[in-house]
């Protein structure tokens, strides 16, 4: 069915969709549109990278401390390996429950009349307000900061670092994504959105880059930069449970997390944590097993 279709159904005054019929047109359009979304997830993902990568190379905010070659087969490597667990174990990740939301009529926007826009919307700040809160919980919590501490292990900031998650944590971060698809079941397109944008938006706000004050200033205002996000990867601890938003700036200032700038200025702060200090702690094997070392 085209949207074309589904337009003269819904505006036809002799046609009475129920619930269940005009979830399952919206699912079919949904599906409609997603059909490339593993080429749109790629395609932005390498974008990204890439230029964030250069824009690193030519404006660079602080010079290396460690070898890039190792912590870049690391942190890039860590990714892979996180990307097939979740393939393996899930059959379906957040955008095909959401489809899968929308076929069903799971949760409160295919329950009650929301606007699809107003749905839209409220999903994509939602989701992005739970991740703000999942990241905290991540640091508060003592056995879940032994692993989400391997993302902080790095002691250098750069697009790379964007990626640097344990598996483990990104499997228990997808538990809590597809809950809140559950209960909210938002529209197909704005779960993708969200995704794309949060993976975008973490390696911009963890990219080595120089922006003027200025600028950086009113982005700030609504979008987590990478100054204010590299405050929270001092090594200082206090700076550390700071500056949790990955994509909007709101939470941390709506909640009192949010630190304007590193006491010791961007280029003179240590990055990373004490108790990994050694070089040899950037290699791929070693990021595996530091949720298991027993060092707090």
């Amino acid at each position: 069915m085209t949207t074309s279709n589904y337009s003269l159904i819904l505006g036809s005054k002799q046609c009475q969709l129920n619930i269940k019929d005009r979830l399952l047109i919206r699912h079919r359009i949904s599906g409609a549109n997603m059909e490339n979304e593993l080429t749109i997830r790629l395609s932005i993902f390498l974008g990204t990278l890439v230029v964030i990568a250069v824009w690193e190379f030519l404006l660079p905010r602080r010079q290396a401390t460690v070898s890039r070659l190792i912590r870049w087969y690391s942190n890039l490597g860590i990714v892979v390996v996180s990307s097939a667990l979740l393939r393996w174990l899930f059959p379906i990740l957040a955008v095909g429950l959401a489809h899968l939301a929308t076929q069903r009529g799971w949760g409160l926007f295919n329950n009650f009349r929301v606007p699809y826009e107003l749905a839209f919307i409220l999903s994509v700040l939602l989701l992005d307000m739970t991740i703000y809160f999942q990241h905290l919980v991540f640091h508060m919590v003592p056995r879940l900061w032994l692993l989400h501490r391997m993302h902080h292990t790095d002691m250098d900031f750069d697009v790379t670092t964007a990626l640097r998650f344990h598996p483990i944590e990104i499997i228990l971060s997808m538990f809590v994504k597809m809950s809140v698809v559950v209960v909210l079941g938002p529209p197909v397109l704005a779960v993708l959105v969200f995704e794309l944008i949060l993976n975008s938006s973490a390696m911009f706000n963890h990219g080595n880059i120089r922006l003027p004050g200025a600028i950086d200033r009113i982005l700030r205002l609504f979008i987590v930069t990478p100054d204010m996000h590299r405050v929270h990867h001092s090594i200082m601890r206090r700076e550390t449970d700071s500056n949790y938003g990955f994509f909007l700036s709101w939470w941390d200032k709506l909640f009192g997390t949010y630190r304007d700038q590193p006491e010791q200025g961007h280029e003179n702060m240590a990055i990373g944590i004490e108790l990994f200090r050694n070089p040899k702690y950037s290699h791929l094997h070693w990021l595996l097993i530091q949720p298991f070392i027993n060092k707090r």
